[in-house]
């Protein structure tokens, strides 16, 4: 099977999650199109991955433009002759009081996080139903989905509309055959929130805000993404958040 592994790292704060999620698909025997803002990254990743036996191409992909995720969804399915799973990985965040942000860093963040996601589903979306065939898509949304945390109302806010945007996909992509789920990251340790660790008394805050007093990291979200995507997971199950 083919994986098209959307926004594969962070937009703008690469590595992390995506790399690792494009990695663990790979080491299961999927050939995967890993697409990010910065082509270099994502050449590095699939570089990476083809120099271990595996299957990769990577694309150059701004997520809020529609015309570029069509031509490289297209591309990706005649490099690959199948296209199975979509992982809309990309977003970023802000760490801003509300009354404090700037609409232009607001609009920015809902572009990426919402726009830039729907865009990557639908898109796979209209391939899959083009092609007759079923598929999976799983969405990056985040516990501050279902939460909220200081100084974050942009970014919670597109995360909360994630979590809405899966459940009414589901609903609406189900008699295509076409699967929708979510994955919610708490705080995983990745580039982009390297800077939380290198203070101890911040580290210490967020090791105690989890019950097993750690933090989580990028392959323990991969795994739940693999396990949303993979046919083993019951064949009807969509619109669920899967909280890691």
């Amino acid at each position: 099977d083919s994986v098209a592994s959307r926004g594969l790292g962070d937009v703008y704060k690469r590595q992390g999650i995506g790399r690792q999620t494009g990695i663990s698909f790979a080491k299961e025997g999927a050939r995967v199109a890993l697409s990010d803002l910065d082509l270099d990254m994502a050449t590095r990743v699939a570089d990476e991955i083809n120099s271990s036996g595996g299957d990769a191409k990577a694309y150059k992909l701004d997520v809020t433009n529609q015309s570029e995720t069509v031509k490289v969804m297209q591309d990706a399915f005649e490099t690959f002759g199948s296209l199975d799973v979509a992982f809309c990985n990309a977003g970023i965040r802000e760490i801003t009081p509300a009354i404090d942000i700037a609409i232009e860093d607001w609009r920015k963040i809902i572009d990426i996080n919402v726009t830039g996601v729907f865009i990557t589903a639908q898109t796979f979306a209209r391939h899959c139903v083009k092609q007759k065939k079923s598929g999976n898509i799983v969405i990056t949304a985040s516990t501050l989905g279902i939460s909220a945390g200081n100084s974050r109302c942009a970014y919670t806010t597109s995360k909360h509309a994630t979590v809405g945007m899966t459940k009414q996909l589901a609903m609406d992509l189900a008699q295509y055959d076409l699967r929708v789920n979510a994955v919610g990251p708490g705080v995983i340790r990745t580039p982009l929130t390297e800077r939380y660790f290198q203070d101890e008394e911040t580290s210490t805050k967020i090791k105690n805000l989890h019950a097993m007093k750690r933090w989580g990291e990028p392959s323990e979200i991969s795994n739940a993404v693999m396990f949303l995507a993979c046919l083993l997971y019951t064949s009807d199950a969509a619109d669920d958040l899967l909280c890691v």
